[in-house]
C-alpha cells in the first residue's frame, strides 16, 4: 500500500511538473496588490494554484474564460492555459469571439498549409484579421491554436447578421436568457459602456446584438468537439449574464465550468463566475471625456 501511495504522488507531482511555466506579469497597476496571481474559487473562497485550476477544470467538456481585451496578462494566461490543459488530455477545440464564420475557411486554409509546412507570408491577410482585435495581443494564441491538431472556430456574428439585428430586431428564445432582470443589467452596461450617450432607442437593438452573440457563442460551443475551450470578453462569459444562461435555455441544464480573468480592484462574485485569477491591471482612462466635449 505504501509503495502504491509513492507511485500515486510522484505521477501526480509530475502530472504538476509537466505545466508550462507561468507568464511574466506585463500590465503595470497593482504590482503589489496582495492579491497579485491569486486564484479564487468563488463557491468556497478557496484560493487555488495554477495546478488545482487546471486539475478542477481538466475534465469540463467545456470551459468558458473572461478577458478584458486590451489586458496582455490575460492573453499570457490564456496561452497558460490552454497549453496546460492540453498536456494533460487531448484538447478538441477552441473557440474565439475574435473570429467571425466567414472566417472559418481563411482559419482552416491557415491549418492546413501550416500542417503541410507551408507558412503564409502575410498571416493577418490570409486570416482577414479584424483590425479592432489587437494582433500583437491576440497573435500568440492564434499563432498557437493554428499549429495544433485540433480546430480555430469562429464563435462570433458576421457583420451582415449584426446588421440585420439591427434593421430588424429578433426575439430572443429562451427562459433564462431573457429573464427581465438579465436584460435590465444588460441594458445598463450598454449604456455606462457607452458613457450614457447612447438614444434610448438603440438600446433595444444593442442589447439584442449583445444577446445574439451570446446565443451564437453557445451554438457554436455546443457543435465543437470536446473538450472545448471559449474566450470571450468577460460579460459574454458570466454565468449570470451569458452564455451559460444560453446553454441552460438550449440543452436544459448547465455545469460548465467559467474562469474570469479579472484586473485587480474587480469585484466577481460566485453568481457570475467560478474562478477568478487576479492579475496586474492596464492604467484607467477616461474614454469618455473625449466624447462628452
Amino acid at each position: 500500500m505504501r509503495i502504491a501511495l509513492l507511485v500515486l504522488v510522484a505521477l501526480l507531482a509530475g502530472c504538476q511538473a509537466s505545466l508550462p511555466a507561468l507568464p511574466d506579469w506585463q500590465s503595470p497597476e497593482g504590482l503589489q496588490h496582495p492579491d497579485l496571481g491569486r486564484i479564487v474559487e468563488l463557491s468556497s473562497g478557496k484560493t487555488l494554484t495554477p495546478e488545482q485550476l487546471v486539475a478542477r477544470l481538466v475534465d469540463a467538456p467545456k470551459v468558458l474564460v473572461g478577458e478584458r481585451h486590451d489586458n496582455p496578462d490575460h492573453h499570457a494566461l490564456q496561452l497558460w492555459l490552454l497549453r496546460a490543459l492540453a498536456q494533460q488530455r487531448p484538447q478538441g477545440s477552441l473557440l474565439l469571439e475574435m473570429l467571425n464564420p466567414n472566417q472559418q475557411a481563411k482559419v482552416d486554409q491557415v491549418r492546413q498549409a501550416l500542417q503541410a509546412g507551408q507558412t503564409p507570408p502575410d498571416i493577418l491577410t490570409v486570416l482577414a484579421w479584424q483590425p479592432g482585435w489587437s494582433w500583437s495581443l491576440y497573435g500568440p494564441l492564434v499563432q498557437h491554436a493554428l499549429r495544433q491538431p485540433y480546430p480555430l472556430l469562429a464563435a462570433n456574428l458576421d457583420r451582415s447578421e449584426v446588421m440585420q439585428i439591427y434593421s430588424q430586431v429578433p426575439t430572443l428564445s429562451g427562459q433564462a436568457s431573457s429573464a427581465p432582470a438579465v436584460r435590465e443589467t444588460l441594458l445598463a452596461q450598454i449604456r455606462e459602456s457607452h458613457c450614457n450617450l447612447l438614444p434610448e432607442s438603440q438600446l433595444p437593438a444593442m442589447l439584442a446584438v449583445q444577446q445574439q452573440r451570446d446565443r451564437r457563442m453557445t451554438e457554436a460551443l455546443l457543435a465543437a468537439p470536446q473538450p472545448s475551450l471559449l474566450i470571450a470578453g468577460s460579460f459574454h462569459v458570466r454565468r449570470d449574464l451569458g452564455v451559460p444562461l444560453h446553454l441552460q435555455d438550449l440543452q436544459g441544464a448547465d455545469g460548465t465550468p467559467v474562469l474570469i480573468l479579472a484586473e485587480i480592484g474587480t469585484q466577481i462574485t460566485s453568481a457570475a463566475a467560478d474562478f477568478v485569477w487576479y492579475t496586474p491591471a492596464q492604467p484607467q482612462q477616461d474614454h469618455c471625456a473625449t466624447l462628452r466635449r
